[in-house]
């Protein structure tokens, strides 16, 4: 049996394979929050267009999506199987049981709170990744003057008010009226998309609810991953802590819950 096929059969290689690609999706949910931060940018949502254009046609980045998703199944799946072979390897549980003293709750409730993101997950890649791929989300047209910075924005639309629709992601054109020079760029409409599906306070409960489980899921998973590579020193365990308390259980999970609740509160 060759090296490679023990790493994918043996638990100490799952629980590695699941290590490597938590912290993948790791460094990814940086990224895509970073890139998310157009939402709240006051420029009729062109800049998040823009950018959900960029993320869907750069050749690079659509090559790591499709290495995303696999690692989302595999991490989600896998680690789901893991827990579930613990569980049934003590199916009697001891007689009195005081988890405090050797765990933190998030490190026995991993298996609930992966499942709740999984489920978040597949809803989010409904509601925005097929619907933008697959669905007959609106084109708009942005008006930049060049000389004033300011924006406007209108639907895409014929004159009998009918959906227009063009051969690339994005078109950008320069016109000229009364000396002033305006750029104009046409682009799918995923921010009003955005803004239509989070006016709606269920969505933005399951979201909350999400971040939440986010948090606590990365707050054991971003160090216990290191932990499982064997990359455990009293030098670099501080700043893995910090990171993983700060960064990954706090800042991120509250910046992705900020966005549904900005939406159906302010916007």
């Amino acid at each position: 049996m060759s090296w490679f096929t023990r790493m994918f059969t043996s638990t100490i290689g799952q629980k590695l394979i699941v290590a490597l690609t938590g912290l993948f999706l790791s460094t990814f949910l940086v990224v895509h929050m970073v890139g998310n931060l157009q939402l709240f940018k006051d420029d009729q949502g062109m800049s998040f267009n823009l950018y959900s254009v960029f993320m869907t046609s750069n050749p690079l980045i659509k090559t790591v999506s499709y290495i995303l998703y696999l690692s989302i199944l595999f991490h989600a799946f896998k680690g789901l199987h893991l827990a579930y072979k613990n569980l049934k390897a003590r199916p009697v549980g001891y007689a009195v049981v005081n988890g405090k003293a050797n765990s933190h709750w998030t490190s026995r409730s991993m298996g609930v709170l992966g499942t709740i993101i999984l489920v978040f997950i597949v809803v989010h890649m409904n509601d925005f990744w097929a619907e933008y791929k697959f669905g007959h989300i609106p084109y708009v047209q942005y008006e930049e003057n060049l000389q004033t910075g300011e924006i406007k924005s209108k639907p895409y639309i014929d004159e009998a008010g009918n959906p227009k629709t063009i051969a690339k992601k994005v078109e950008e054109t320069i016109i000229s009226k009364d000396g002033i020079d305006y750029k104009l760029t046409i682009t799918k409409d995923l921010y009003a998309e955005v803004a239509e599906a989070f006016n709606n306070p269920l969505l933005v409960l399951l979201y909350v609810i999400a971040m939440f489980a986010v948090g606590f899921h990365l707050f054991h998973g971003f160090k216990s991953g290191f932990q499982t590579l064997g990359l455990n020193h009293p030098r670099y365990n501080p700043a893995i802590q910090f990171l993983s308390t700060w960064v990954f259980a706090v800042i991120i999970p509250a910046g992705f819950a900020a966005m549904p609740l900005y939406f159906l509160l302010i916007k």
